[in-house]
This record gives C-alpha cells, sequence and structure tokens, in this order.
C-alpha cells in the first residue's frame, strides 16, 4: 500500500489549502482551492504536479481558484452533487456513500450537509484522514447558513464514527476562538483543558493547530458530544434530545 503525503498550508486570512500526493501514482490532490498563488506555491516547493481538486461545499473561499487551476494543470474536479451547479469547473459529482478512486487513491464521501445543504467530507483510508471542509472544526463546528441543527447533528455523527485514529483536516483556524467557548461550557473537561493550554501555545508561536487526532476532538469537542450525559449536564440539559442539545451549543457559539 502507498503512504500518502500530506501537506497543509494558509491561504487568505484564515483558511487552509491542503494537499494530499500519492508518489508511485503521481497524483496530486487538492483539497479545496482558497487562493491560487498559496496552493502554487505549495506545489512548488513539493515538486508535486496537480492532477485532482475535491470541493467540499460551494462557498467561494472553498472554490475561488479552480477555474485557474483546472486550466493550468487539466486538473479533474469532484464535489457534491447537490452543489454541482455552484462548483465552478466542477467534472465528477459524488455524494455519501460513495467509494471513488481518485488517481490510484480511495477516497470515501461522507454526506455532511448543515454548513451547506450539500457539503460533503472525504475520508481517505489510505492517509487516515478526512477533509470535513466547514462541516467540523477543531472544538467546534461550522455555521448554520443553510441547513438546520438537527442536519448538522446527524452530520457531525457521521463523521465521529470515523476510527479515532483519523487525522481531522478543516477548512479554517478557528481553533483559538472555539477552545475559549468549548471551556466556558465544559470547565471540567480534562482533557478539554490540555487541548486548550496546547492550542494557546500553538497560536503564539504562531503555529497552526490543525491537523489533529479525531479521538482527541471527540473527547474534547462539544459538538462532537451533544448525547453525552455530561455534556448535557454541562450545558444544564440532562435527558434533552441531543438536536436541542446541539441548537444550544451552537447558538452560545455563535456569540463568540
Amino acid at each position: 500500500m502507498t503512504s500518502l503525503e500530506i501537506r497543509q498550508f494558509s491561504c487568505r486570512s484564515d483558511n487552509f489549502g491542503v494537499l494530499v500526493h500519492a508518489p508511485d501514482a503521481g497524483t496530486t490532490i487538492a483539497i479545496d482551492t482558497p487562493e491560487e498563488g498559496p496552493i502554487l506555491a505549495a506545489l512548488e516547493e513539493a515538486g508535486w504536479r496537480l492532477t485532482h481538486i475535491l470541493t467540499t461545499h460551494h462557498h467561494a473561499d472553498h472554490v475561488a481558484a479552480n477555474e485557474a487551476l483546472k486550466a493550468r494543470f487539466d486538473a479533474t474536479i469532484y464535489g457534491p452533487a447537490k452543489e454541482r451547479a455552484k462548483i465552478p469547473g466542477i467534472d465528477k459529482a459524488v455524494e455519501g456513500g460513495d467509494v471513488v478512486d481518485v488517481g490510484g487513491v480511495r477516497v470515501e464521501v461522507i454526506d455532511t450537509p448543515g454548513h451547506t445543504l450539500g457539503e460533503v467530507s472525504y475520508y481517505l483510508p489510505e492517509g487516515k484522514a478526512v477533509f470535513a471542509g466547514d462541516a467540523l472544526f477543531s472544538l467546534g463546528c461550522g455555521r448554520l447558513f443553510e441547513g438546520d441543527a438537527a442536519m448538522l447533528w446527524e452530520s457531525l455523527k457521521r463523521l465521529r464514527a470515523l476510527p479515532d485514529e483519523t487525522m481531522l483536516y478543516c477548512g479554517h483556524e478557528y481553533t483559538a476562538t472555539n477552545a475559549r467557548c468549548a471551556l466556558s461550557i465544559d470547565s471540567q473537561n480534562l482533557a478539554l483543558q490540555e487541548r486548550v493550554k496546547e492550542v494557546e501555545t500553538l497560536r503564539v508561536e504562531h503555529k497552526s493547530t490543525l491537523p489533529v487526532q479525531l479521538g482527541r476532538e471527540k473527547k474534547t469537542n462539544p459538538f462532537l458530544r451533544a448525547d453525552d450525559p455530561e455534556l448535557q449536564a454541562a450545558m444544564g440539559m440532562s435527558d434533552a434530545d441531543p438536536a436541542a442539545v446541539f441548537a444550544a451549543l451552537r447558538a452560545k457559539r455563535d456569540q463568540y
């Protein structure tokens, strides 16, 4: 089995760009295209040629360089079927449950609507990595721009079902703010306290807080624990419907 090389880098003000490279196949995949310049720089530094783009959702800061990169490299663009009309340059539409061969790389598609109605995430078992776009963030989740809380809660449960050793890659560097909100809710959580200290140190050193192991997120991210009795009690919502707890969590995060 070929190991995958994954490189993450900053784009725009707080977006992440990610490249996934399969050395034997010569395949290089961009996860979303927030900005052309940093992607080209990362490709040049690594000595890779872009072959594919996986788009998570239609927002401009995730598709901005689709057409420019496609024109430059003749890259094949995958994107969510439900947002096909909004994805610039899309060649192949995918939906949850699909397993696709992307230049020799196995990609499992997971439906994760809520932030937008058609958003998908991409799980690469060979790389033990999931690319969740703006559905799930470290210690947080996406804003409900198009869907509702119940929809996004179901989406995050699908991501939560992935193996603990899976590395979570997200669309933005929002962890420090998410951490402050999470700690205000779940202040007695020792695993969360440890993660918050780590995040604070990383940000002081101008380092990224991502990727992070999904197993850690399952213990620390309140949005993955809306059905956890301890988290429900911390919210003053013991025995409440998890979707209602999730909605209350999202409303609290919206205030930060």
